[in-house]
This record gives structure tokens, sequence and C-alpha cells, in this order.
């Protein structure tokens, strides 16, 4: 990866060219609405990852009671 070889210095140069770039005025604006995004994508995927825990269960009773799985569903996909 292209960030293994990043030292301090280059740290301290990137910060100085946004601080260029956006002005120190726009900083904590900046930073707040990347909190507030990051915020929306961490609930994002931990909702994800419930809806997908709650639908294996369905999955697993259909394919138990012998009916066809149903569309959609891993069962049906193709895997490459």
């Amino acid at each position: 990866m292209p960030w293994q070889n990043l030292s301090g210095w280059h740290a301290i140069i990137i910060l100085v060219v946004i601080l260029l770039l956006f002005g120190a005025a726009k900083l904590p604006a900046l930073a707040r609405s990347v909190g507030q995004s990051m915020k929306i994508f961490k609930s994002e995927i931990k909702s994800g990852q419930e809806d997908e825990q709650t639908a294996e269960p369905v999955q697993r009773d259909a394919s138990a009671s012998g009916q066809a799985p149903a569309p959609g569903s891993s069962e049906t996909r193709s895997k490459p």
C-alpha cells in the first residue's frame, strides 16, 4: 500500500496543504461534516448487518420445509 511509507513529516505537510486550501475558518465545519457522515455510514452498515441476520433464519426455514429458495437469495445467485 502506498500509505506504508508515510512519516510524520508527510502528515504535517498534508495538513498544511489542507489548511491552505480550505482556510482555518472552514476546517471545524469540514470536520463536523465528516464526523456526521461517518456516524451515518456506521449506522447504515450496522442496520444492514442486522437485516442480513434476520433474513438468514427465514431462508433456512424455507429450505428446511422443502420450498424453493426465494428469488434473489444467495442460493439462486451464481458464484464467481
